[in-house]
């Protein structure tokens, strides 16, 4: 005996939603817009990304250049997409992304015109991700290798000489974080650490702002173990090439403190800017003005005449500047392998 089934309207409902959805799966229907399982012309998919760009819709304009790779793997237009990814990658802070984008371009097209835009991308990512002086230095280790690299493949290109502006301003922060390093060490009275760092800074970062004071502290180190004639070679150098710096000023007035009589006097400016390098010098409250750079490479200067004295001992001035991180500024949106076209 069949036994009827009462349908009410919710269910009515159902079943027809349920025979419309079998109905497009049967017939393979696509969603509207679904650029991924649609067969487009390749200009038409690389146009769009394009316009997706300008817009500054990075998500949407990485989708269409993938496309493109995928749909037309060996066509000029994929070769272009890649780096076109890359970009749109760094402008939306996906850093890992273009970076692999960029080496995938270098990998894939090693004599290609346009790699110099992959090394250049590559070494920017880098740059944007360094750090201030107190954390970890990996990611400014990469940007130092990589814009160095730009700067020696491509030397006459534009993008060398902002490679070289960049070389100049990592080496600053490097140096910044040896100085942090050892200006703690002094702190904790470990000398002979606090010297390791300090003399790192003169010899891989000498013609950064840091050398005067990298110069001063080990100064001040050598006089707190006893090594006079360290410390007299130090100041001789730090007088010889910074004699009006407000480094030199404090190392002079360790020495003369001690007995020790440096043969350089230092520089006093005289006039309304009489007191500015004590008004910026070290505090303990305030960051210090950065120094103008030095003169390369440092001079050194004969110290045979220079006098010696006896014990030295001293109590460490200490400073609570950092170097702040290079400026982070992106470019706009710019086309100069004319990628778009």
């Amino acid at each position: 005996m069949l036994v009827k089934a009462k349908v009410t309207p919710a269910l009515a409902v159902v079943l027809v939603a349920a025979l419309a959805l079998s109905g497009c799966q049967l017939f393979g229907k696509k969603k509207t817009g679904d650029t991924t399982y649609v067969e487009q012309p390749v200009e038409q998919l690389y146009s769009v990304g394009a316009e997706r760009l300008d817009a500054h819709r990075w998500a949407e304009a990485i989708t269409y250049f993938k496309e493109v790779e995928r749909q037309h793997p060996y066509s000029e237009w994929s070769r272009r997409a890649i780096l076109m990814e890359a970009y749109a990658h760094y402008e939306a802070n996906e850093y890992n992304d273009a970076i692999d984008d960029s080496q995938r371009f270098i990998e894939l097209y090693p004599g290609n015109g346009s790699v110099v835009y992959a090394y250049y991308l590559k070494a920017q990512c880098y740059f944007e991700q360094i750090l201030d002086v107190g954390r970890d230095q990996a990611a400014t280790e990469s940007a130092l290798t990589s814009e160095r690299e730009v700067a020696r493949r491509f030397p006459k290109s534009e993008y060398a000489a902002d490679a070289r502006i960049k070389i100049d301003m990592i080496n600053d922060q490097l140096a910044g974080k040896e100085m942090t390093i050892g200006r703690y060490y002094l702190r904790q009275g470990d000398m002979l650490a606090a010297i390791g760092r300090f003399k790192t800074v003169i010899d891989k970062y000498q013609t950064t702002s840091h050398t005067p004071e990298a110069l001063e502290r080990l100064v001040e180190a050598y006089l707190t173990l006893g090594l006079i004639q360290e410390a007299k070679e130090n100041a001789a150098v730090l007088g010889y090439n910074y004699p009006g710096d407000y480094w030199y000023s404090a190392a002079y007035q360790l020495m003369t403190d001690k007995g020790l009589r440096p043969a350089i006097t230092p520089k006093r400016r005289r006039g309304l800017f009489n007191g500015i390098n004590q008004f910026f010098g070290p505090s303990d409250t305030g960051p210090v003005a950065a120094a103008p750079p030095p003169l390369s490479p440092l001079v050194q200067p004969d110290t045979s005449a220079t006098p010696a004295a006896g014990q030295a001992s001293t109590t460490e001035s200490t400073s609570s500047d950092q170097t702040p991180p290079p400026p982070k500024k992106k470019h706009h949106w710019w086309d100069p392998l004319h990628l778009a076209h």
